[in-house]
């Protein structure tokens, strides 16, 4: 049987997309010349993953002094403190605020752009376009604008 180092998880589950990282690694090389034999590679991978267990265990017991359930970005920012990586805080924080900018920015971030320009009609004539997208998309591509229509083509 496997250890489980994480709780319900082997150590073969808990693992990062190696051609993601081997990308990564290749980008940091500082010279194109330089090759990273796939062993050392490999070394670097797991490296990668410890240290996000010892973070993640960490910010867990940070998160569990505070009294709370949810491990929040400060709870992160104090685990690198309390491990000895206090010199990484700025730029970690500086990448944590980026990301919030560019998430918030996107349309996956939870905002609707443009909404705050629409008026209410605009805005109830967009949701039922997009309602009646659905609806088409749910026929089979037959376009149903009106519920009762769905009823009428569904006794046919």
């Amino acid at each position: 049987m496997e250890p489980m180092d994480i709780v319900g998880k082997s150590k073969e589950d808990v693992t990062l997309p190696k051609a993601t990282m081997f990308k990564i690694i290749k980008e940091m090389m500082p010279q194109e010349n330089v090759r990273v034999a796939r062993d050392a590679q490999d070394l670097l991978v797991e490296c990668c993953v410890e240290f996000i267990n010892l973070l993640s265990s960490e910010s867990n017991e940070v998160c569990s002094r505070e009294e709370k359930r949810t491990i929040a970005p400060e709870h992160v920012i104090k685990a690198l403190e309390v491990l000895g990586f206090g010199d990484y805080i700025e730029e970690v924080y500086a990448a944590y605020e980026q990301h919030k900018a560019e998430t918030l920015d996107s349309p996956k971030g939870g905002k609707l752009i443009g909404a705050a320009e629409m008026t209410e009609q605009e805005a109830a004539a967009e949701q039922q376009r997009m309602f009646a997208e659905a609806r088409a998309r749910m026929n089979g591509g037959v376009k149903i604008t009106n519920p009762s229509e769905l009823d009428r083509s569904l006794e046919s």
